[in-house]
């Protein structure tokens, strides 16, 4: 049998994020070799995971980040199954880790098969899930680029958002951050009237003539009444044209000119959870 040593513990614990028992474990049932317990706590995972594939993951963590020169940022949301394990200093660490390396890709499938310490981010999920004991997986995936890229990130990880101004001007940071915090709060579904999708104006129009017909409006009447009520959805739901929630006063596009004339808001990208 294998002298098993607390420093070897340590070591795999270091290198997969397992529990101490976990890896003593696979240590000893390994006969100390690495290789083969990194595999036994990576087979212990994918049971883990087959066992628990119904179960919905709707905690975890929220989380944003931008590169160096602020042109790009990447948001997602690492799931689990509890608010307990979500809060958990290594999930959110590891939900960090694989926003960072979002940057680097453009969609969720390419970020799944990218290598995380010599095994794919996808096996690392299916390892971490063995450890935690959760169904863990990436849900929401978003990138996005401009000029300038700020953030935010809610209170508890919960919402995390991404904003892109027009030109990285004094004030930048502070009003895409403040911008971010609006999406944040307000959960706009564009950011301008040409980002709603055509269904969704036909059918506001459709209940707004309901409506109007049911208050004995004449039919005659209906469209010019309709198309006030779709400049007030669009005034409600679209981001640049929400009263900012700092200063009731100005919209959000008239906040961003205010830090700078020429600045505008280029997109917005928002995940959450649950």
């Amino acid at each position: 049998m294998a002298n098993i040593t607390a420093a070897d513990v340590n070591k795999l614990r270091t290198i997969t994020g397992a529990g101490m028992m976990d890896c003593k474990k696979a240590l000893v049932e390994a006969e100390g070799d690495f290789d083969k317990a990194i595999e036994i706590l990576r087979k212990k995972g994918q049971k883990v995971a087959a066992n628990r594939s119904d179960r919905e993951s709707t905690e975890g963590a929220a989380i944003a980040v931008v590169n160096a020169d602020k042109t790009a940022g990447a948001v997602i949301t690492l799931n689990c199954e509890t608010d307990f394990v979500g809060k958990n200093e290594g999930f959110v660490k590891l939900a960090t880790d694989l926003a960072n390396m979002a940057l680097n890709y453009a969609t969720k499938e390419e970020l799944l098969a990218a290598d995380f310490n010599g095994i794919t981010v996808a096996e690392k999920l299916i390892e971490q899930t063995g450890v935690i004991g959760e169904k863990i997986e990436i849900g929401s995936f978003e990138r996005l680029e401009g000029a300038f890229v700020g953030s935010y990130i809610h209170a508890g990880n919960k919402i995390a958002v991404l904003t892109a101004l027009s030109a990285n001007v004094n004030g930048a940071e502070e009003a895409a951050k403040n911008v971010s915090m609006q999406a944040a709060a307000m959960n706009p579904i564009a950011l301008n009237e040409a980002g709603v999708d055509a269904s969704i104006i036909e059918k506001e129009i459709e209940i707004a003539k309901d409506q109007l017909r049911q208050e004995g409006k004449p039919e005659a009447m209906l469209d010019n009444i309709a198309k006030g009520k779709i400049q007030r959805f669009y005034k409600d739901n679209t981001l640049v044209n929400q009263d900012y929630i700092k200063d009731g006063s100005m919209s959000v596009a008239a906040y961003v000119k205010s830090v700078d004339g020429g600045l505008t808001v280029t997109g917005f990208k928002r995940v959450a959870l649950g």
